[in-house]
């Protein structure tokens, strides 16, 4: 900023260094063209009050502060003169701005050609005013007219942004020019910028992210317009952005994105749960993989050097070979290289000796099925190295306990040849032990160990319980009732006590006059309806019958039908026979029937003609019983055809849980009727 100061008619050049909107000013003869350089101020002199007519000096000017006791240059009247400045620069994002003016006498600030600040008058105390304004992005020009009528003359002005965060919304423009060059000898990417126009500036932010990813790591926070970075050399391609920050904490839109690419020149990771520990078949060695790995390289200490020394190159992640069954420490690193030769650091080291101190794999998948007479257990172990184990004197041993866990001692089954293998996968062998010794209607857990040649015992296996058979019946079943319906008679008994039952038999017959019972049909129901009640199907013909009900457990275990312990019930059958009876046709047309076990279906009925008389009939009439009128119906007709004897026929409107009588006549050629067939089929509405 110019101090006060007193103009003279003598030429003078000034240099000065200024900031926050003043730059290298220099200040130009009247004489010459003058151009100055933004945001250095315009200033030119006249010799009256409107500013009219040819500028007696025009200069460059960094700061308007000023005051001049007499004229401020030669050629200029003392009293009764104008100064004014103009700037046209680049407020970059634009945003809140405080104008400040103060003057004796006038002075008045114009933005774009609009007046903000007035103070227009002949004063003899100095005049000030402040004013918040907004000002748009881009170029805008200031301009401040000063005029002196009497006495001293003094003008300041000043245009600053308003930082403080709650006033200040503006983000800052991006920056531009962003590039990036990489230096692939020293792996660094240098990075430049074009200065920002901002006023409020308070630095840039360096960004950068890989690519493929959305997620932007920041690196730097500086004031300077460039920086260097060295991204990891893994091969990868990243990119870079600059970002503008201003003083009330503003951050712009990024630059454009710089790309740059990356040799590869590192290694995988380290390889983690290093392992090592001897078995059957010498020192065995594994790690996890390790991810970009196309490779490992295993290594041994050398115990003369203490060094590592490398033992193996080898693509997967485990390496057995043959160490002295001693006692003597082998201590192992590993680590992974990539597709480039590129390796990773080293392993935790792993240290074992030479003797077999590790337990095989336990079995797996223990099951178990439980017989009448047995109790069958399976077991699923690896298949190479269990056949290994097993050649090198390893034994499987089935441990059992009464109740439902497996004791801290248990018993030992003795099966016979455990060690046997049953069958099993491509990767895996099944072996079997048949527990023929144990208790009835006893809770058992079993389990399964594997032992080695060399003693080491192998975790147990999953444990499996089960309770083994009885040999005792389901008790009697209570409140036995007979509901006879049209599809036969329903049967109904009390909750069995029992919980292993799987199914029931009723049975049907007629009491004999020294009151025993003949017993005539059965009927089974293997536990898919109602547990409590099941469906004797039969011939409603008012037959007065006897019915028992016998339950069965999963051991087959039942009640003897002569146990006089078993309860019946006697019921009479509903009666809805037709007039014509069934299975009595002697013609050459003859009826069948019986029922099918589904609710769902419609089964067919059939009919079957024999004899010459077949040859002659070209339609078959079909009719119906309808028991409340007591008569057969008409239901349908049926072509005939040559060579047939046995027809089919679905009732399609059969009604559920009936029985329905049939009557099919042959029609002749000429009109005549053979006698008639007599069919029926039950559809059961099962319980």
């Amino acid at each position: 900023m110019n101090p006060a100061r007193r103009a003279t008619a003598a030429a003078a050049t000034t240099v000065a260094l200024a900031t926050a909107g003043t730059l290298l000013t220099t200040v130009t003869p009247a004489s010459a063209a003058v151009t100055c350089t933004s945001p250095v101020f315009k200033r030119q002199f006249f010799a009256n009050t409107s500013f009219s007519g040819t500028a007696k000096k025009t200069d460059c000017d960094s700061a308007i502060d000023q005051s001049w006791t007499g004229a401020p240059i030669t050629g200029l009247p003392k009293d009764n003169f104008g100064v004014r400045w103009s700037v046209t620069r680049d407020f970059g994002s634009g945003g809140p701005f405080t104008l400040t003016a103060s003057a004796l006498d006038g002075i008045r600030v114009y933005v774009d050609g609009t007046r903000k600040i007035d103070l227009w008058k002949n004063t003899s105390t100095t005049v000030t005013k402040s004013l918040n304004v907004t000002i748009p992005s881009g170029t805008h020009t200031l301009r401040v007219d000063y005029v002196n009528w009497t006495g001293s003359a003094k003008v300041k002005f000043t245009y600053t942004p308003r930082t403080t965060a709650s006033v200040d919304k503006t983000k800052p423009l991006a920056p531009t020019g962003a590039k990036a060059a990489y230096d692939t000898t020293t792996g660094k990417a240098k990075l430049t910028w074009t200065a920002s126009k901002e006023m409020d500036l308070s630095g840039y932010r360096v960004y950068r992210r890989l690519k493929g990813s959305s997620t932007w790591k920041k690196l730097t926070t500086t004031t300077a317009t460039s920086y260097t970075d060295v991204p990891p050399a893994t091969g990868e391609s990243y990119y870079y952005e600059i970002r503008a920050v201003d003083k009330a904490g503003n951050e712009s839109t990024g630059s454009t994105d710089q790309p740059i690419t990356t040799p590869d020149r590192t290694g995988p990771a380290a390889p983690s749960g290093f392992t090592a520990h001897a078995d059957l078949h010498g020192m065995v060695l594994r790690w996890n993989a390790v991810p970009d790995a196309s490779g490992y390289e295993l290594f041994e200490k050398s115990p003369a050097t203490n060094s590592y020394v490398s033992v193996k190159k080898l693509s997967n992640t485990s390496y057995t070979y043959g160490v002295p069954e001693t006692e003597a420490s082998h201590t192992y690193v590993v680590r992974a290289y990539d597709a480039l030769g590129n390796t990773g650091p080293y392993s935790a080291p792993a240290t074992a000796d030479g003797i077999d101190r590790t337990a095989p794999d336990a079995p797996r998948s223990l099951r178990a099925t439980v017989y009448k007479g047995s109790v069958d257990l399976y077991w699923d172990a690896p298949r190479d190295s269990s056949s290994d184990e097993l050649s090198n004197g390893a034994h499987f041993t089935v441990l059992r306990s009464k109740g439902i866990s497996l004791g801290t001692n248990p018993d030992k089954v003795a099966c016979d040849a455990p060690d046997h293998s049953t069958g099993g996968g491509e990767d895996y062998s099944t072996f079997d032990c048949q527990d023929l010794d144990w208790a009835l209607d006893t809770t058992y857990t079993y389990g399964v160990t594997l032992t080695d040649g060399k003693g080491n015992v192998s975790q147990v296996s999953r444990t499996v319980t089960v309770t083994t058979s009885d040999r005792t019946a389901p008790r009697p079943l209570t409140g036995l009732t007979a509901t006879p319906r049209a599809d036969g008679v329903v049967l109904s008994w009390d909750e069995p006590s029992d919980d292993d039952i799987t199914g029931y038999t009723a049975w049907g017959g007629v009491r004999k006059a020294d009151g025993t019972v003949r017993w005539l049909d059965s009927w089974y129901d293997g536990g898919t309806g109602d547990p409590q009640s099941m469906l004797a199907i039969g011939v409603p013909d008012g037959e007065t019958l006897v019915y028992a009900v016998i339950a069965h457990d999963k051991w087959d275990n039942s009640l003897w039908l002569t146990d006089p312990s078993v309860p019946t019930v006697t019921a009479t059958e509903l009666d809805t026979t037709p007039a014509e009876p069934i299975h009595a046709d002697e013609g050459p047309l003859f009826g069948g029937g019986g029922w099918y076990g589904s609710s769902e279906e419609i089964s067919p009925f059939h009919w079957r003609c024999e004899g010459d008389v077949c040859k002659d009939i070209v339609t078959y009439r079909i009719s119906r019983w309808n028991p409340r009128s007591r008569a057969y119906e008409p239901l349908d007709s049926v072509q005939a055809l040559p060579g047939t004897t046995r027809y089919l026929y679905a009732d399609e409107t059969q009604p559920l849980g009936q029985i329905s009588y049939y009557r099919v006549v042959g029609v002749r050629t000429d009109g005549t009727v053979t006698s008639a067939a007599h069919s029926y089929r039950i559809r059961p509405d099962l319980v």
